[in-house]
């Protein structure tokens, strides 16, 4: 079974590899986890300003920061977060879960951001796609 970067590196998420690259993180979510991931599609990063964007991808130290933000230890799937109010990230800081209004995927949402598709399984965790990037406070 792939593992979280594996799966990230065949779908549509290619600044989020980008990303954890430049943040030095490929091994860590490589390794056994198991992690949670919020992964933001190429789509999301796009809805974000060029500056922020441009910013993310060349400091080591600000992009490890908010990868990790997505980036939850152990493996919570869509109706298991259903039932919490938030998650303690990686990074430190909490991340609110709420339902979502309307039609979206299994109705969640994390910190205001649509989960667009739950429950991708890799072999060291599961991913949650985002159509936005968390930005930790």
């Amino acid at each position: 079974m792939q593992d979280i970067m594996e799966l990230a590196i065949t779908g549509k998420f290619t600044k989020l590899v980008e990303a954890v690259t430049v943040a030095g993180l490929v091994d860590t979510l490589k390794g056994p986890g198991p992690f949670t991931v919020f992964a933001p599609t190429d789509e999301a990063f796009d809805r974000m300003p060029l500056v922020l964007v441009e910013w993310l991808m060349k400091d080591t130290a600000k992009s490890k920061n908010i990868i990790l933000y997505h980036v939850v230890p152990g493996r919570i799937t869509a109706e298991e977060l259903g039932k919490m109010k938030s998650v303690k990230s990686v990074q430190g800081q909490e991340l609110k879960i709420e339902p979502a209004k309307g039609f979206l995927h299994k109705n969640i949402r994390v910190n205001g951001v649509n989960i667009i598709k739950t429950d991708i399984v890799a072999g060291n965790g599961i991913c949650h796609v985002i159509d936005y990037v968390l930005v930790p406070k």
